[in-house]
């Protein structure tokens, strides 16, 4: 039998959310499912006894700091953050807007630090816990379109990747998920996908292809939230959290080639790279 635990998750109204949600009931857990609107939450996952939805704007640290507290009024203790709660906004650089920028960062990456700003200290109390992030195969890899969004999830892989030595003394773990293409609510208009604002004519034939050929992509994406909802209970199950999990072929496929390109310009550079120190 699985260990009951308490898990935290933001961004639990809808896509992936709701699949880790149900993941995690399905297996025993407990959960505090977290969104903007708790009644929306509601009505997306059910009611069942080991649930508890809270309103949660990830990018208000009070609101952060509250729905903390509301989770271990309920149920003593948080066992496992996922910081899921996220949006994108798409675009060429100098096509979004210095607003629509700072924007992004404020939800992709100080939301999920003003949520596990709120909860660590509760977890370091415990000396225990869960710090799972998820962040994209473009917090990896830069790629067209997503100068915004990449931003965003690189500063998360930063991060992480340097959270880790803080809390590992606490008992408290770390992984960063990168998802490649899942078939979820993250290329719909309005929901997660937020288009440039500013018009400049040398990227508009490119842009309107672009955003033509993503919406095409909507429903169509190979990865299945379900299956990764799965993994991710699994790997937190297990006891042993990698600090990066690649979720997906092609976000495999990608990074393998991405590593062998930086291992190219490195051995291309290495003569001048190592000319660099002071001569003994």
């Amino acid at each position: 039998m699985t260990e009951s635990k308490v898990w935290f998750i933001t961004g639990a109204a809808r896509g992936m959310g709701i699949d880790i949600v149900h993941a995690a009931l399905a297996v025993g857990h407990s959960v505090v499912a977290t969104a903007r609107d708790a009644e929306r939450a509601r009505t997306a996952l059910g009611d069942h006894e080991n649930l508890l939805t809270v309103s949660l704007d990830i990018t208000d640290p009070s609101a952060s700091e509250a729905a903390a507290k509301a989770a271990v009024d309920r149920f003593g203790r948080i066992d496992v953050l996922v910081n899921n709660a996220g949006n994108f906004y798409a675009g060429y650089f100098e096509n979004v807007s210095p607003d629509q920028l700072r924007a992004q960062m404020e939800t992709n990456f100080f939301g999920q630090l003003n949520v596990t700003r709120a909860i660590l200290p509760i977890m370091r109390m415990q000396r225990s816990g869960q710090v799972i992030t998820v962040t994209s195969m473009a917090g990896l890899i830069g790629q067209e379109f997503v100068a915004a969004y990449a931003a965003s999830k690189f500063a998360l892989e930063g991060w992480m990747e340097s959270l880790r030595f803080d809390l590992a003394p606490f008992g408290i773990s770390t992984m960063s998920v990168e998802p490649g293409f899942f078939r979820t609510e993250l290329l719909v208009e309005g929901a997660s996908t937020i288009w440039p604002e500013l018009k400049i004519n040398d990227y508009e034939e490119r842009t309107t292809s672009t955003i033509e050929a993503w919406k095409g992509m909507n429903g169509q994406q190979g990865g299945d939230p379900k299956k990764l909802a799965a993994a991710l209970v699994t790997l937190s199950d297990s006891g042993y959290l990698p600090l990066r999990f690649l979720a997906g072929e092609d976000v495999m496929g990608g990074v393998e080639q991405n590593l062998a390109t930086i291992q190219g310009q490195i051995d291309a550079n290495r003569e001048l790279s190592a000319s660099l120190s002071y001569d003994a």
